[in-house]
């Protein structure tokens, strides 16, 4: 039976502070509802919301959506609304969007093609080495530091500063360059209106130095196979479009990684048994991190545009309209995952990857695999040097940072070992 979303008089506001507070059961009852609802954020236009997995993944998988509005339809790009809403310079506002995902079509079929010829399998195999060895120099000074017992800030002393090296050395930042990039990528996850455009215009300069120094100087990293897979090919890509896959790549590489550690352990904590299961067999690790994943920090993906009429879990979204993929309400649906709320660290095989915390189709997230790595290389090493870990403050004063689009903690204070007597 088809039928049409309900359009009450309070359509979901996802970024209203009761939403915020309580994302797990804002998205849960959007799920549970009988049809799908209707929602916005910012001020933007009403969207429709997809919850239930099923549904979340036809939106990501149907090439009938795309990711921007048609051009016949009066639809505006929402992510353009975002950030007039910010108050960000209209030049500017093209270099805050994912390029690769803000791109249909021929066009992101080139784009996503010229990126992953840099981002190789090989490449990131070759990679786990250097990922190891930044994983014991980071350990190190967390023992040093820590190391009597003493508490310390995990986010800011290990959650953050592999994922932001790691994302770093392989796409070709130089070191000298990198306070930069962390600033542009500070104020782009906080959404700062009043920093963005200074740090936008100031990594544009770093990025195409960075282009012209690998044309002069080519080394091992992605950058350079970036420009000289253009050499090749010129038509592949601009100039413009290789900075902004550089933003693309920076931006999106270490963030939700950092995220994903951090509130990793913050579930094996909850969930010791598990943990025990892991110290036991570390064999079991490639397995985990995709189930922590699924329980990771995404709330909602980019909002898709139905380029015809499509029926979505018996609802039809007209042609022209937005549909919202709540990520985390799909990867916590009981249709799917029995009793979602429990980490089973055994529940999802390598290679299945069936939960949609890295997105599906076309638009699927090309560091997945560099995600996979960097989580199961830190939280290994971490349990494996201080197994004995545990927070230092009770669990409830753990401070999280709500905002709409991720779930993660801000601070994680923890004490690596009993303090000394």
């Amino acid at each position: 039976m088809t039928t049409t979303a309900e359009t009450s008089a309070e359509p979901v506001d996802l970024f209203s502070p009761e939403v915020v507070a309580d994302p797990w059961g804002a998205h849960a009852a959007v799920r549970e509802a009988p049809t799908l609802q209707i929602g916005g954020f910012m001020g933007g236009p009403p969207m429709y919301l997809a919850a239930r997995y099923e549904d979340v993944r036809q939106v990501l998988m149907d090439q009938r959506f795309q990711c921007n509005p048609l051009a016949d339809s009066p639809a505006e790009d929402i992510r353009n609304g975002v950030f007039r809403h910010l108050d960000m310079p209209e030049e500017l506002i093209p270099w805050l969007k994912n390029l690769i995902n803000a791109s249909d079509g021929e066009e992101h079929a080139r784009l996503r093609k010229l990126v992953s010829y840099a981002l190789t399998a090989h490449r990131v195999g070759k990679f786990r080495p250097r990922v190891e060895e930044l994983t014991s120099e980071l350990l190190d000074k967390l023992e040093a530091e820590g190391g009597d017992g003493t508490p310390i800030d995990l986010v800011e002393a290990y959650c953050y500063p592999l994922p932001v090296t790691v994302i770093c050395e392989l796409v070709g930042v130089d070191a000298e360059d990198r306070p930069q990039w962390r600033a542009w990528s500070d104020a782009m996850a906080t959404l700062d209106g009043k920093r963005l455009p200074e740090e936008v215009r100031k990594t544009l300069i770093a990025a195409r130095g960075m282009i012209e120094r690998r044309r002069a100087e080519p080394k091992d990293d992605m950058v350079t196979a970036l420009v000289e897979a253009q050499a090749k090919n010129p038509g592949i890509a601009t100039d413009d479009e290789l900075v902004g896959i550089l933003f693309s790549l920076v931006t999106a590489g270490h963030q939700t990684t950092t995220y994903l550690i951090g509130n990793s352990v913050l579930a094996l904590h909850e969930h010791p048994d598990q943990l025990a299961r892991l110290k036991a067999d570390p064999t079991l690790w490639p397995q985990a991190v995709r189930e922590l994943q699924r329980l990771g920090p995404i709330q909602f993906g980019q909002p898709r545009f139905a380029t015809e009429d499509i029926e979505v879990g018996g609802t039809v979204i007209p042609r022209g309209m937005p549909v919202v993929p709540l990520i985390m309400a799909a990867n916590s649906d009981p249709r799917k995952f029995p009793e979602p709320e429990k980490l089973k660290i055994d529940r999802l095989a390598v290679g299945s990857e069936s939960h949609l915390g890295f997105g599906k189709g076309i638009h699927r997230c090309l560091g997945q695999h560099v995600a996979y790595l960097e989580a199961e290389v830190a939280l290994r090493g971490l349990y494996t040097r201080f197994p004995d870990m545990t927070l230092a403050v009770p669990r409830k004063e753990i401070p999280w940072i709500l905002r709409p689009g991720f779930t993660r903690t801000k601070d994680l204070p923890v004490r690596l070992v009993a303090p000394a007597s």
